[in-house]
């Protein structure tokens, strides 16, 4: 058990680094369990800073230590397990260090491990350390020249830049030199050294220069690295004509890992993919991979500006690079997939981790102020809200002035570390308004939550819009200021055509009405009719609204708003109103039958996009609802939600089964968004057929599953069977294990499946199956896939009353602690929201924290995100 808590590092307490380093000659003499990383560096002191010098190293045994040529004396430096500490240096000078370490021993997976019998680098956010004595911070820029010596059995030596020497060296040994032009950060160094097969493409760019591309996978797998290097070339491409960016290299390389923390990372020049994210063709991977692989693709890609060639100046601007390529990369999936359907899947997706996140004791401000492990700040809030915030901006400033806010930011600080006071300044200059209460967004955690009211004077043809804004208190922030949050209004008449208004004399059919205050209203004129008004249309806003509305009204939205999204959101929230009101005792099963029906017609609609229609036929989640409900009881809201389902499963049976027989896989497949859309609709279909208790689903689920021709059809099959249960699911359980034992991705599907199972011995069912011979606890995607799945998306069965789901978990993040406490402390979000529900339920997880915390050895990572769910050393507003 920790005796005391470690130290925060806090934004106010942010000094420039003492030193600098310019240069530096990396050579790495690669052995799997004692790799010698000999460095040289050009050092100088920054400014009159005065202090000894002090670099980071951790996990390093130190063989040599020299300044300018001559070694230093034991009492000239000291090395303890954190530090290289010179005390008296010259103002400039050459560092030389020798060290060793073992890569293989490296289960953590940061700094320089061993993947597969390769070895791989991963750097961000600290991992630098690992490697060699460094200022392992981002605003220390360096130009980088490797050289890479490794048996020859490890054929390709791979680092950043431009590859600039190759030979062998005696005893079937050979070298590479590798030299980046541009100065970066140490977490964007990368390596990779191994056996791999390469794809290889070209590209031309906006000025006439032709680029190499190459994608590194597992011998074999080349095949599967296409659409990789398809959405590769799209993301290029988009980035030239959205953003006027060019890349910069003649060389840009990709790289697939089997274990890796992250979902990917955009060293420079060097991208190091997880597999899942990188390898896919129909057989073995879900539309849902395709997307996601076209998806990081590009944000990996968009980061080679922002985040490489700018970058942050300190670990608290991390939303500078994340927020903002997350805007940048779904802005490009719109361009892709469509705009309507992306935004809704960008919003779910924000609402089923950010606004939890927003709702707990880990709630923190895009931009935080304190932290323990950089590590546990990647977050939602982070990246998500970051990237709504982003949005925001172009809202409220507009397009043309935000591209050129974008020219002016990319302009001034092009190989620089900057912040996001200095991003939104060039926005400011630009478009010459005052964004300073806008930067609140940026320092203020909380969802905020806006009312909306609306009155409608007949013999006047005037609309009066009243909105408020509020926001809870968040952990250290007990006072929160107003905001400025756009909210985009439309109006339709009873029939749910769009009805045109004016504002201040101006005709319009939509407006951006801005709350920066804590109340706002607004009049609009020239309306004919009792207007439905369709507010925060495309989610203009990361907000909770609340109006008005009578049922009728969204109902009217839901059949024929022009929005796509607020037509989604108007069924969400009808269904959301049922679920929660059965859940809660008061049952309207006239409103669910109502509900039912106006899906059917939405359904009906053939000149509705399939994948839209798709994201109708699916109810609010569990997760979502339980947001919504306080205290939350998720068995109650399971059997609500299950009502609702079955309702819609018997009332639409016919439109089901037509849809599902009707959108069958006829030639070639395509991963694109209309095919995919075609196959979400069918499975979405058969997901909701699932619900009706009529013994014949089963059957229909699984012929869908035997006669699928890609893993789309097969795991819409084996999902559906999922939540059948019985022997046609164990059977096609068998099936599908016994057809893909042999590739790790596909069986990350089957053991996710499992975890997913509504049946009451769903627990037995997945701690059996840590005891599997496929299952490796090491491996953070097999873990992910079971343990990460079971706690975070089977909420019924993870919050059994027993308590024992809970201790399962607790168990997973000590064990898992041990080795990588990155991947551990991720595992703890479940138990975090402990105060939201039933206190029954809330004093069980609050336990299993209580447990965590007093483990021995425990991880700063693990300690600060427990510490905080339980509300201790919280850190506060300077």
């Amino acid at each position: 058990m920790r005796t005391e808590s470690p130290p925060p590092i806090r934004l106010v307490d942010y000094r420039p680094p003492a030193f600098l380093v310019d240069e530096v000659y990396l050579t790495f003499e690669l052995k799997p369990s004692a790799t010698r990383v000999k460095a040289k560096l050009k050092v100088r002191r920054n400014g009159e800073h005065a202090e000894p010098l002090k670099f980071n190293g951790e996990r390093l045994t130190a063989i040599s230590v020299a300044i300018d040529g001559r070694a230093l004396t034991q009492g000239e430096h000291a090395i303890d397990g954190e530090f290289l500490t010179i005390p008296d240096t010259p103002d400039a000078f050459t560092l030389e260090t020798e060290v060793e370490i073992d890569p293989d021993a490296n289960k953590a997976l940061d700094g320089l491990y061993m993947s597969a019998g390769r070895f791989c680098t991963q750097c961000e956010a600290e991992g630098f350390r690992k490697i060699t004595f460094w200022p392992d911070r981002p605003d220390v820029l360096s130009r980088f020249t490797v050289r890479i010596e490794a048996d020859n059995s490890f054929a390709r030596l791979l680092a950043n830049g431009n590859l600039m020497e190759t030979g062998p060296l005696p005893g079937g040994r050979h070298f590479a030199v590798w030299n980046d032009p541009f100065p970066k950060p140490c977490y964007l160094f990368a390596l990779v050294a191994g056996e791999l097969d390469v794809l290889e493409d070209k590209l031309v760019t906006m000025s006439g220069r032709t680029i190499d591309l190459r994608i590194y996978v597992d011998p074999g797998m080349a095949p599967r690295a296409a659409y990789a290097m398809d959405a590769l070339k799209r993301s290029m491409k988009w980035d030239e004509d959205a953003f006027g960016r060019e890349y910069d290299l003649d060389l840009f390389m990709i790289v697939a890992v089997r274990d890796f923390n992250f979902g990917a990372m955009e060293n420079k020049g060097l991208n190091i993919f997880n597999s899942s994210l990188l390898l896919a063709d129909p057989a073995t991977a879900t539309d849902m991979d395709f997307e996601r692989i076209e998806s990081v693709v590009a944000h990996e890609y968009f980061h080679n500006w922002t985040g490489d060639r700018v970058t942050c100046r300190d670990w608290f601007q991390l939303c500078l690079k994340e927020g903002l390529t997350v805007f940048r990369d779904q802005s490009f999936s719109a361009d892709m997939r469509g705009h309507a359907v992306q935004r809704i899947k960008d919003v779910k997706a924000l609402r089923a981790r950010q606004f939890a996140e927003d709702q707990g004791p880990l709630a923190h401000p895009v931009r935080p102020t304190s932290y323990l492990k950089i590590d546990n700040f990647y977050t939602a809030t982070i990246y998500e809200k970051g990237a709504e915030v982003i949005r925001m901006l172009k809202t409220l400033i507009g397009p043309d002035a935000f591209r050129a806010g974008m020219d002016l930011y990319f302009e001034r600080w092009d190989g620089h570390a900057t912040t996001v006071e200095e991003f939104i300044r060039c926005f400011a200059e630009v478009s010459d308004k005052d964004l300073t209460a806008f930067f609140t967004w940026y320092e203020q955690a909380g969802t905020p939550n806006v009312t909306l009211s609306s009155r409608y004077d007949e013999a006047r043809g005037e609309l009066t819009l009243e909105l408020a804004q509020e926001t809870a208190p968040t952990p250290g922030q007990p006072t929160k200021r107003p905001l400025p949050i756009p909210v985009t209004i439309g109006l339709l008449d009873g029939d749910g055509r769009t009805q045109a208004f004016l504002r201040d004399g101006q005709a319009l059919d939509e407006t951006v009405i801005v709350l920066d205050g804590e109340r706002t209203t607004v009049t609009l004129t020239g309306v004919d009719e009792r207007p439905v008004v369709s507010a925060l249309r495309g989610f203009s806003a990361p907000v909770k609204l609340v109006s008005n509305a009578e049922a009728r009204d969204r109902y009217i939205l839901l059949a024929g708003d022009p929005d796509l999204f607020n037509r989604w959101e108007a069924g969400q929230e009808l269904a959301r109103a049922l679920i929660l009101g059965r859940a809660t005792g008061q049952a309207d099963e006239v409103g669910e039958e109502r509900y039912a029906e106006a899906v059917g017609r939405a359904l009906a609609d053939q000149a509705a996009d399939p994948a839209f229609k798709a994201l109708l036929l699916a109810l609010p989640s569990e997760p979502d609802l339980a947001l919504a409900m306080n205290p939350a009881d998720p068995a109650a809201i399971h059997d609500a939600r299950e009502a609702l389902r079955t309702r819609l499963a018997l009332h639409l049976s016919d439109e089901l089964k037509r849809l599902h027989s009707g959108l069958q896989e006829i030639g070639e497949f395509s991963p694109d968004a209309a095919g995919a859309g075609r196959r979400a609709l069918r499975n979405a279909a058969l997901e909701l057929m699932a619900a009706n208790p009529r013994s014949e689903i089963g059957e229909l689920a699984a012929g869908h599953y035997q006669a699928a021709a890609n893993m789309t059809d097969t795991m819409g099959g084996l999902l559906a069977l999922t939540l059948i249960g019985g022997e046609l699911y164990e059977k096609a359980l068998t099936d599908f294990y016994g057809r893909w034992k042999s590739e790790p991705l596909v069986i990350d599907k089957w053991f996710a499946a499992q975890a997913r199972d509504p049946d009451e011995g769903a627990l037995g069912r997945v701690m059996a199956l840590t005891a599997h011979p496929a299952f490796e606890a090491k491996n953070p995607n097999r873990l992910r896939a079971l343990v990460s799945t079971f706690a975070n998306f089977n909420p019924v069965r993870f919050h059994d009353p027993s308590g024992a789901s809970y201790r399962f978990l607790a168990d997973q993040i000590l064990a898992t602690d041990g080795f990588n406490p990155m991947t551990a402390a991720r595992l703890v979000e479940p138990l975090g929201g402990w105060r939201r529900y039933k206190p029954e339920l809330g004093a069980l997880m609050r336990a299993e924290l209580e447990r965590i915390l007093a483990a021995p050895g425990l991880s700063k990572n693990v300690f600060e995100l427990v510490s905080r769910a339980l509300g201790e050393k919280e850190p506060t507003q300077p």
